[in-house]
């Protein structure tokens, strides 16, 4: 076992057991797209690196930072307390006011071109909108990612603008790289999986280097195929068999919900391969169509999601 690995001891004192830690690590180390014998390195790396990181929310609804605090293996406290220093994040942390602005300027400062800056949110640009201890969320944005290391948008709103950006959009709100001009690393979905938040930070302690990116910013071992590629009733979308409504035989048995506006062939996600609710299912897995809330502009694109008969 690696040095750094983390000890069964430590790991039963937060109730988790070795199997489950390995299990997960090993999760995490498929999600990359790397060999599955460096699951034991990926389990070191997440004992022993604590890289900074710093979590900005602006127009959002917190539903992505609740998918952070779901995850599990580690679960929320060992991920914040060992295996990264979150530094700050209104949704977890005990300061407020100018206390919390102070914790967020003097770690912007000590870890100046080192840390992570996580953003969920999208970004008002109109004057008057989006106001953060009487500051725009667009100053605070520019000043604190002009110093991280790298600016990583978790959410289809920080993306690509998501719902706060649909129209009519009376804010004029934009995804962060839009509203800042600058090049970001692009998490989506309404919300994302915890897993690929936490692969993202693994990716770049394991390797030592951010994972490589589609043209919208997305990392390929997430969003590299469509839902459709990998979905378990694409067989009965080749066969030409598709559910016609909600509950009939055809849906109760596995067919293609492609007629009831699955999205599936034009959203690129892995939500079948690394699911949600600590893996145990996903919308098509439960039976509803794929909405496309990892894709920019879905809100406006893609709707109407159903259709009165």
């Amino acid at each position: 076992m690696p040095k750094n690995c983390l000890s069964e001891e430590r790991t039963l004192e937060r109730d988790v057991s070795r199997r489950d830690f390995m299990k997960y690590c090993g999760l995490l180390t498929a999600t990359l797209g790397l060999p599955l014998s460096m699951t034991e390195t990926v389990a070191a790396a997440m004992e022993s690196a604590r890289p900074p990181v710093v979590w900005l929310p602006f127009s959002e609804c917190t539903g992505c930072a609740e998918s952070l605090i779901r995850t599990t293996y580690p679960g929320i406290a060992q991920l914040v307390l060992d295996v990264i220093s979150l530094d700050y994040c209104e949704t977890l942390m005990a300061a407020a006011g100018r206390q919390a602005e102070e914790a967020l300027m003097e770690s912007v400062e000590k870890n100046k071109g080192k840390f992570f800056c996580l953003i969920d949110g999208a970004i008002p640009t109109k004057e008057g909108y989006g106001m953060i201890g009487g500051k725009p969320m667009l100053e605070i944005a520019r000043e604190v990612t002009s110093k991280a290391a790298a600016v990583i948008c978790v959410g289809t709103c920080s993306s690509f603008g998501g719902l706060p950006a649909a129209k009519p959009n009376p804010s004029e709100a934009k995804s962060v790289g839009k509203a800042l001009g600058i090049s970001t690393i692009n998490l989506p979905g309404c919300p994302p999986n915890t897993v690929n938040i936490v692969a993202l930070v693994a990716h770049a302690v394991v390797l030592g280097k951010l994972p490589e990116l589609d043209d919208l910013g997305r990392p390929l071992f997430a969003y590299g195929q469509t839902i459709h590629d990998t979905c378990p009733r694409r067989a009965n979308y080749e066969e030409g068999n598709f559910a016609q409504a909600f509950g009939d035989e055809g849906h109760l048995n596995g067919y293609c919900l492609y007629e009831l506006g699955c999205k599936g062939p034009e959203t690129h996600n892995n939500c079948s391969r690394v699911k949600f609710n600590q893996g145990t299912s996903w919308p098509i897995g439960a039976g509803h169509p794929c909405i496309g809330c990892s894709e920019p502009d879905f809100w406006d694109e893609m709707t109407p999601f159903y259709v009165a008969s």
